[in-house]
């Protein structure tokens, strides 16, 4: 159940009864059992060996919502006005550890002012704006960071936020809606290394929805995947690895593109919504640009540009108010980096949701990949679904059945 606590916490014994400022607490916990065909454990002589694994994972890895707790608020300053504020922690329910790198509050911290006329300014860890216009109609919305593209590539799992970001929001214009963010690099006397900025669109009316967006991150390797307190300096690689004789790899479809100058992620995604059925789908583009030409690693001396283009069809269907599925496909080809070849993905995703109740579910969950050409690394490509360790082959099969809170 939601909290409403007066005067941010310091009133113990308060009643929650001034509708003018408050403050609430709010909280998922995901928790279930996962099976994995083939999981890599170690790549000795740069093979990769693996084996099948059963495990107990929270749900930010392996289910459909990571584990959380949070505290909203807002205080009303008249006219239509006022301040807003999220602190947002994340955690794994197996043994309570933090999640986003060990940060107390990684999943979002930001401070703004919200109009009803004039829109919603935030400053803080946030997401970005590329995510909020599209991510709703990709099915790692429904499905969980299991469902999103290789690796999460074009960043529609959730999984990535923004550092020291300044974001504006419109209020909704007749179904419009635009955003934008910019994070500020904080590098003296090189105003421009570091930055982040985004842009997105997104339109509704009736059953049908449509969404834009755009984002630009300078030396990516540090700020957008190198902003949580467990990763290096500049020099180390902030995106993966490639494993050793004792370790497996990690994210192994791009790990190897942690010298580009900039990345650039633009998408378009929509759905159509008829009785208890919602299809929907996106199309990405990413790219790392300028590859060799910043201070993140390049073992394989990479020149020139890696893109990666994403394509995913899903439909969700309301079975009965309680039970809801869904199914996707996607589809992700790399160009050839440096007369490697490229590589090919291939995924389909399948959910079925029961809901005992507004706050508590169950669910199964079934993730297939399959990969194909040559990876990052400069590896035969394998398969890599979500938050799970890499497989030591081109195929691999997860399933999962979780056991959803939310308060």
């Amino acid at each position: 159940m939601k909290h409403c606590i007066l005067g941010g916490l310091a009133a113990l014994g308060a009643v929650c009864a001034h509708a003018q400022s408050s403050v609430t607490l709010y909280g998922i916990i995901d928790a279930g059992v996962s099976y994995a065909n083939d999981v890599q454990t170690a790549r000795p002589g740069g093979r990769p060996t693996g084996a099948g694994q059963v495990s107990f994972q929270d749900g930010l890895t392996a289910g459909l919502s990571g584990s959380r707790w949070g505290f909203r608020g807002s205080e009303d300053l008249g006219g239509g006005l006022k301040t807003i504020f999220t602190l947002e922690n994340g955690f794994t329910v197996n043994n309570g550890t933090l999640t986003q790198g060990g940060a107390e509050f990684g999943r979002q911290a930001f401070v703004g002012l919200a109009s009803t006329r004039l829109g919603t300014l935030t400053f803080g860890r946030q997401y970005d704006t590329l995510l909020d216009s599209i991510q709703r109609f990709s099915a790692p919305s429904w499905a969980g960071w299991m469902a999103s593209h290789v690796g999460d590539i074009d960043d529609l799992g959730l999984l990535y936020r923004i550092n020291n970001a300044v974001k504006y929001v419109t209020p909704v214009f007749g179904g419009l809606r635009v955003s934008g963010l910019y994070s500020f690099g904080g590098v003296p006397g090189a105003g421009g290394q570091n930055q982040v900025w985004s842009l997105g669109a997104s339109y509704e009316h009736g059953g049908f929805g449509f969404g834009a967006g755009y984002l630009n991150a300078r030396n990516p390797n540090v700020s957008f995947y190198g902003n949580t307190p467990n990763k290096g300096l500049a020099t180390i690689n902030n995106i993966g690895s490639a494993g050793s004789a004792t370790t497996p790899e990690s994210f192994p479809a791009f790990a190897g593109y942690a010298s580009a100058n900039t990345l650039e992620i633009m998408g378009l995604g929509g759905s159509y919504s008829f009785g208890r059925t919602t299809v929907g789908g996106v199309l990405t583009r990413t790219r790392f640009d300028s590859l060799g030409s910043a201070s993140g690693p390049n073992p394989l001396a990479y020149t020139g540009n890696a893109v990666f283009i994403s394509a995913e069809l899903g439909v969700r269907t309301l079975i009965t108010p309680a039970l809801q599925t869904g199914i996707a496909f996607d589809y992700t080809r790399r160009n050839s980096v440096d007369g490697d070849g490229g590589a090919r993905y291939l995924q389909l995703d399948a959910v079925a949701d029961y809901a005992f109740s507004t706050r508590t579910d169950v669910y199964l969950l079934a993730i297939l990949q399959r990969a194909s050409g040559r990876d990052s690394l400069g590896q035969p490509a394998v398969a890599t679904i979500g938050g799970f360790t890499p497989s030591a082959t081109d195929k691999q099969v997860v399933v999962r059945v979780g056991l959803r809170q939310r308060f």
